[in-house]
């Protein structure tokens, strides 16, 4: 697609032609035009760029990477490839978008329910394995925040697609109340060097050279400081999951914790594994009936028994996800509840980077 002056005949950027540079600043402009942005100017896609997007893919232009039977959409490698770059990515991206689309398109994740959610989630990407560490992606200092290209293009390339390819626009098929800043992009790498346990791919059935796209949709994310024992900071994160005002209380959605350097290793020193971390958790998630009712979650009046029932955020501690992301210095966490009342929605299988149909069904859903 050519973008110049007399630019009328030009496709959209989720077709098939590409852009031909003229003018940078013209172009910028063009694409604001048209919607193809997220806000913030994109990169103009010239031939040349999304050539090179697709021979780092190892891709023909018209491969179908994913269909989108809710939005009646194949999503072919050139659209792709110009969204990709579009948010910025280099070439060697181009593989982990192509993973992070197939998981989006997986029935598993729910596409339509996550994008049009009125709780706006942020879908997070988790990339595992040696390519992490290969692209530069971020798993440690500020790993949520800015600063790292890689991860700030690789998420901002699947937003990108929602938008483009999908038509996930705000006030149209997005229909999310508030939004949230991490849906302009939210990339990270597990921090997979001096683990306590086994990575998040390993845990779902893949080997620890394997390099692997996760996708999660979380409604928000809250910071916990804790420089107490173990127990105590477990406590904390069960009482984050299932604050009053969440969404996901009520359906006993799943929720991820992302473990600080200094919180892996006190939970490496307290000799506890996953599953009695995750059974201990779950275990605190809980209100009283009574709490839920005078803050308006449950109907109804309050009796005396309400005061002792209680009701759990979660109810199966196998569904809790827990991956190591963070600096290593500095006793904090994130805490990421669920977006909304489907216990399936929001959690992709975990998908091999750079294999057209590699998912593991084993322990694809954790």
């Amino acid at each position: 697609m050519a973008i110049t002056t007399h630019a009328a005949s030009a496709a959209s950027a989720a077709g098939r032609e590409v852009c031909t540079a003229i003018n940078a600043s013209e172009q910028i402009e063009f694409c604001f035009a048209r919607g193809w942005t997220d806000g913030l100017p994109v990169v103009p896609a010239t031939r040349a760029l999304v050539t090179d997007m697709l021979g780092a893919g190892g891709l023909r232009p018209d491969a179908v990477i994913a269909e989108m039977p809710s939005r009646k959409v194949a999503v072919t490698a050139d659209k792709v490839a110009i969204n990709a770059v579009m948010a910025g990515c280099k070439p060697e991206y181009m593989p982990v978008v192509v993973a992070a689309v197939k998981a989006l398109a997986a029935p598993e994740f729910g596409l339509h329910h996550v994008a049009s959610a009125l709780m706006g989630p942020t879908v997070v990407i988790i990339v595992n394995g040696p390519i992490a560490k290969k692209l530069g992606i971020n798993a440690t200092h500020n790993v949520f925040g800015p600063g790292v290209r890689a991860n700030a293009t690789i998420g901002r390339a699947l937003r990108l697609i929602l938008f483009n390819c999908l038509k996930y626009h705000p006030g149209i098929s997005d229909r999310a109340a508030m939004g949230t800043p991490g849906k302009y992009t939210c990339c990270i790498a597990e921090n997979e060097e001096d683990h306590p346990w086994e990575p998040l791919h390993v845990e779902r059935g893949f080997r620890a050279e394997d390099s692997t796209v996760t996708l999660v949709a979380v409604s928000t994310m809250i910071q916990i400081w804790n420089e107490s024992d173990h127990e105590s900071l477990l406590r904390c994160f069960g009482d984050a999951l299932s604050f009053l005002g969440s969404i996901s209380i009520l359906g006993q959605t799943p929720g991820a914790v992302v473990l600080g350097g200094e919180h892996a290793q006190l939970l490496r020193a307290s000799g506890w594994n996953k599953k009695q971390i995750r059974e201990f958790v779950v275990a605190h998630t809980g209100r009283t009936v009574a709490a839920l009712k005078r803050a308006g979650r449950i109907a109804g009046k309050i009796t005396p028994e309400d005061e002792i029932k209680m009701h759990y955020a979660m109810d199966a501690p196998e569904e809790l996800m827990l991956i190591c992301a963070g600096s290593r210095v500095g006793p904090l966490s994130m805490v990421m509840p669920s977006f909304g009342s489907s216990k399936t929605a929001g959690r992709s299988p975990t998908i091999l980077v750079g294999h057209p149909t590699s998912v593991l069904n084993s322990m694809s859903m954790i």
